[in-house]
């Protein structure tokens, strides 16, 4: 029964018992599995091996689905396998970087600090970044395309043009190693106009149109890198074939800072694709076709081989909400938050009549709606191997036992394995055995007509694994150290050897609807990662960003009549979503950005993906994250509330807008109502179970503290007000760890203050706030290395360095002002 706590063995029996009874009645394709990229590869490989050998269902797919699915679909599309060209030495050896929807800054933080180094010590290297926000990535750019949303395959079919017209072709490589060029080529001529026009549909200067393919045209060393700016959307695959195309023209591919270079959404996303982990693969980079499926079948010694595509993502739901799928088994991932039409996906586990889901943290928006809840290990504690964008395989080594009762995702998926039926499939004792099997599969029957192949690793003994030093793949008897790079000698994965063209035809941009006519973008900010459900606990992580928010233009903001820290309501057809605004000119105008990781746990009505439709691209399945249309509007509000109390409530208060977060030593709850409170007293006792002991009322501004104590500590704190209401924050929660309050503390409790600019996270390594690095800047220290030096700020990850730069610019504008 749901809810009640059993041992493992009668947990493995009930997902085992639970999934055999469904086959039985529905057949396999009734079941699923729904993985994670933040799985080790082993996790993966037997996920994948239980569910297409032996069950028979295809239908396992991954939230790599939502990041990479379309780069997957395009390098196979041009390239005949799922193979990243390059590798990050190419990053150095460039002169011209192109990053295509990525905002590194944030969200690579250690590449960009590669790009960073290699920009301070060759200065003529140029960054050109193209993205409709300027975002952190751009403090390093020499060129800043802020192109309108959806227009990247024009501007690239626009460059390939250019580079025929001008006569900047690489006609020998384009003969000898590619195919479909002048196809490709007459569908983009076909759309072609003049310069002043592309710029125009772009919404660019014509000057940096012309500026960008100036430099593309003279600068052989090209590394376009592109992520999930490229990749979520409707026609995300037909945006990495555009920019492909144009390395293809030119021969910029295969050889050192030359190519196009996928940069990953996770941790394992290419691992989890090496094993199958995808609902359109087989296994070890194999399809559908008989020799294939025949080949893994042969292998595997498959009982049950699935022998067609399963379903991706969006269609796995859209199944389960129709009935068609009966049992899902979710591991190490939440898609209730991250998918899109969170209410949709609701409604379908819920019809569902089997949801199993391992997960390490005791609460996320999913395990919820669990059946079964099994406790799983995280990467702290894991052991296996994961692939990095570069193809680089490397072993990741647990560092702390499993907690309580956890286990490894691999075990939990042998024992169900084994209760199913399968035990001689299923015995590995080790990581390591699983590792080689999978090795020893991508060299099955492969005569170099499948590019991933690490069978150089088959035969690692237990030591060998263990020691394991990071390394390329191809890893085989022709490359036994490993490869860097892929193509060098013009030879490619397809039937034919040669890359393949690709004619995209672009999309106009389509007007907004006046109903919506706000274009919506999501992503990921600074400090927090996916669905917040490991990162939220973080008191530190909590700072940078505490509450979901809208990111608006000035002139929006106030023709809708918005003003920076007011609340706000975005809506459309899926619903709603509620906000702190953020008036900044780094959105273009009518757009808006709202971050993707807030949950349940968290916030009230902060979901992002409350207002993603289910639409996906054709080909890759991936769906479009950052496509919406939307209305702002203010939200009304008759109070706002900040309430800390010393441990997290229970039940959080009723609002009409909440969010929560953790604190150093407290619990704090950001709230807002439309309806006036017309006794805060007799609200703190029905929802704190405590009268104020200490309380300031001024009633014609609409304020209210309170505080209540438990044996001499400070139990709760409430400040009420008009609008967002000001706290001495950090000053504050430390007088939660006090272990008594003299009689003049507790009065400073309720003494109005102001929270200012010095209370803004900055750091978040070294927790070093605006406040100390103004002060610093003030001092002389007014460089990135001095500021390091002194308060170790920017010197860890480095994703903070382009807000400490900003506030160097502020603070010697400031001072030069002060002068003048």
């Amino acid at each position: 029964m749901a809810g009640e706590r059993v041992s493992w063995n009668q947990a493995i029996q009930s997902t085992a018992q639970g999934l055999q009874a469904i086959i039985d009645r529905h057949g396999p394709q009734s079941v699923a599995f729904y993985l994670s990229g933040q799985l080790l590869t082993e996790d993966y490989y037997v996920a994948n091996k239980l569910m297409k050998g032996f069950i028979g269902s295809s239908h396992v797919d991954t939230n790599s689905r939502l990041c990479m699915a379309s780069t997957v679909a395009g390098h196979k599309r041009a390239l005949g396998a799922d193979a990243v060209p390059g590798c990050y030495e190419d990053l150095e050896l460039a002169d011209l970087l192109i990053l295509v929807g990525s905002n590194a800054a944030w969200n690579h933080p250690v590449l960009y600090q590669r790009i960073q180094a290699a920009k301070k010590e060759r200065p003529e290297l140029k960054v050109v970044v193209i993205d409709p926000r300027r975002t952190a990535t751009c403090d390093l750019a020499d060129l800043h395309l802020a192109l309108r949303p959806g227009t990247d395959t024009l501007l690239f079919n626009a460059l390939l043009v250019h580079l025929a017209e001008n006569q900047h072709l690489d006609h020998e490589f384009i003969s000898n190693s590619t195919e479909n060029f002048t196809a490709s080529l007459l569908t983009a001529l076909a759309e072609a106009s003049s310069p002043e026009e592309v710029a125009e549909k772009l919404d660019i200067p014509e000057q940096q149109l012309a500026t960008f393919f100036a430099w593309f045209v003279e600068t052989p060393r090209t590394v376009t890198l592109f992520s999930q700016g490229v990749n979520q959307s409707s026609s995300g695959t037909d945006k990495v074939n555009a920019l492909i195309n144009c390395h293809l023209a030119t021969g910029r591919i295969g050889k050192p800072g030359s190519t196009p270079f996928s940069l990953t959404g996770q941790p394992n996303a290419m691992g989890g694709r090496e094993v199958g982990g995808l609902a359109n693969q087989l296994a070890a980079h194999m399809g559908f076709s008989s020799e294939e499926i025949a080949c893994v079948e042969a292998f595997w010694k498959a009982a049950n081989i699935s022998r067609k595509e399963g379903y991706k993502a969006v269609e796995l739901f859209q199944a389960m909400h129709r009935g068609d799928i009966k049992a899902i088994w979710i591991q190490g991932t939440n898609p209730l938050v991250s998918l899109p039409d969170s209410r949709f996906v609701r409604e379908a586990l819920e019809k569902c009549e089997l949801v199993i889901v391992s997960e390490a943290m005791d609460a996320t928006d999913t395990l919820e709606l669990a059946d079964i809840a099994l406790p799983a290990t995280t990467w702290s504690e894991k052991s296996g191997t994961v692939t990095n964008s570069e193809r680089r395989i490397s072993r990741q080594r647990g560092f702390l036992p499993p907690p309580g009762e956890a286990r490894h995702d691999w075990q939990i998926i042998c024992e169900v394995a084994r209760a199913l039926g399968h035990a001689e499939a299923f015995n590995y004792p080790s990581p390591a055995a699983i590792f080689r099997e999978h090795a020893a599969l991508s060299g099955f029957q492969n005569q170099g007509q499948r590019c991933f192949d690490i069978s150089g690793l088959s035969h690692l003994s237990d030591q060998a694994y263990d020691e394991l030093q990071p390394v390329q793949w191809p890893v085989n008897s022709a490359h036994p150290l490993g490869t860097a790079r892929l193509f060098t000698q013009g030879q490619f994965a397809t039937p034919s050897k040669k890359a393949r063209f690709v004619s995209i035809q672009s999309q106009a941009a389509r007007p907004a609807p006046k109903n919506h006519p706000f274009q919506l973008n999501t992503g990921r900010i600074r400090d927090q990662w996916h669905t917040m459900t490991r990162t939220g606990r973080s008191a530190d992580l909590m700072q940078h960003r505490s509450e979901p928010f809208i990111e608006v233009h000035p002139e929006d903001a106030e023709r809708v009549g918005l003003k920076e820290q007011s609340l706000a309501r975005i809506s459309n057809a899926q619903g709603h979503y509620l906000g702190r605004v953020r008036v900044t000119d780094q959105q273009r105008i009518g757009e808006l950005f709202i971050p993707m990781h807030w949950n349940r746990q968290f916030t009230g009505q902060g979901l992002c993906n409350q207002l993603i439709a289910q639409v996906y691209d054709p080909i890759s399945g991936q769906p479009a994250s950052k496509q919406g249309e939307v209305q702002l509007e203010p939200l009304e509000t008759a109070w706002q509330a900040q309430l800390l109390v010393a441990k997290p409530l229970e039940k959080p208060p009723q609002a009409d807008y909440l969010t929560e977060r953790p604190l150093s030593n407290s619990y704090s709850y950001l709230l807002a109502g439309s309806q006036e409170v017309q006794d805060w007293n007799a609200w703190c006792e029905e929802q704190l179970g405590q009268h104020p002991q200490m309380q300031l009322q001024a009633s014609q501004e609409g304020q209210f503290r309170a505080a209540g104590f438990s044996e001499g500590r400070l139990a709760w704190l409430l400040v009420v007000s008009r609008e967002f209401p000001q706290l001495a924050l950090k000053e504050v929660d430390q007088h939660f760890a006090d272990q008594t309050l003299t009689a003049e503390t507790r009065q400073t409790l309720l003494t109005p203050s102001e929270a200012t600019t010095e209370d803004q996270l900055i750091c978040s390594c070294f927790q070093v706030t605006s406040g100390a690095i103004r002060k610093a800047i003030q001092e002389g220290q007014d460089t990135p290395e001095l500021l390091g030096e002194t308060l170790a700020c920017g010197t860890n990850c480095g994703s903070c360095l382009p807000e400490i730069k900003s506030l160097i610019e502020q603070e010697v504008s400031h001072g030069i002002t002060e002068l003048g």
